[in-house]
């Protein structure tokens, strides 16, 4: 019966025997190590990904955990539209909000140590608008602005991680 075998090719100029590669059908010749080498950094590669994408989350929740916060809530009263700034979650950045309908309320979890304010300006058409701050529903401080371009702030001393952990009431 007549066979259909092939004789062995002899082995590429340069190769030596026992090399870590072998012939695809269409008689190139793949590098089975470069591919391993390649698979391994895209592995690592994704792995600092997830680390950074997750790893970055863990530890601004275990922050927002460990940081003593007080509830302020900042209002602005008034009729028409201001310009208000005030102090976020964030110590280091105000936040703003342009031609803010009046009135106006926003509460905020601050850190425990950052001074609570909150600034107002009034437009060209003026006006009157008053901004109140209040600690833990406490009101702290009123001020008022009026006329064209007028302008306001309030804010208060920042309260104390001593003065939070007392129960209230006390003194």
């Amino acid at each position: 019966m007549p066979t259909t075998e092939r004789p062995e090719e002899p082995d590429e100029p340069g190769t030596p025997d026992g090399a870590s590669g072998s012939k695809a059908p269409d008689g190139r010749r793949t590098d089975r190590g470069g591919i391993a080498v390649a698979a391994a950094l895209l592995l690592v590669c994704g792995a600092f990904v997830t680390y950074g994408v997750l790893g970055s989350d863990d530890e601004l929740a275990g922050k927002r955990a460990t940081t003593p916060t007080v509830e302020v809530t900042y209002e602005v009263l008034g009729e028409g539209a201001a310009d208000i700034s005030y102090r976020g979650a964030d110590r280091d950045k105000a936040e703003t909000v342009t031609k803010a309908g009046l009135p106006w309320r926003k509460t905020v979890s601050l850190p425990l140590g950052a001074s609570p304010i909150v600034n107002v300006t009034l437009g060209e058409k003026g006006g009157t608008a008053t901004c109140v701050l209040a600690i833990r529903g406490k009101h702290l401080q009123r001020a008022t602005a009026t006329g064209a371009f007028g302008r306001t702030t309030c804010n208060t001393e920042p309260p104390t991680p001593e003065a939070s952990a007392a129960p209230e009431g006390a003194q």
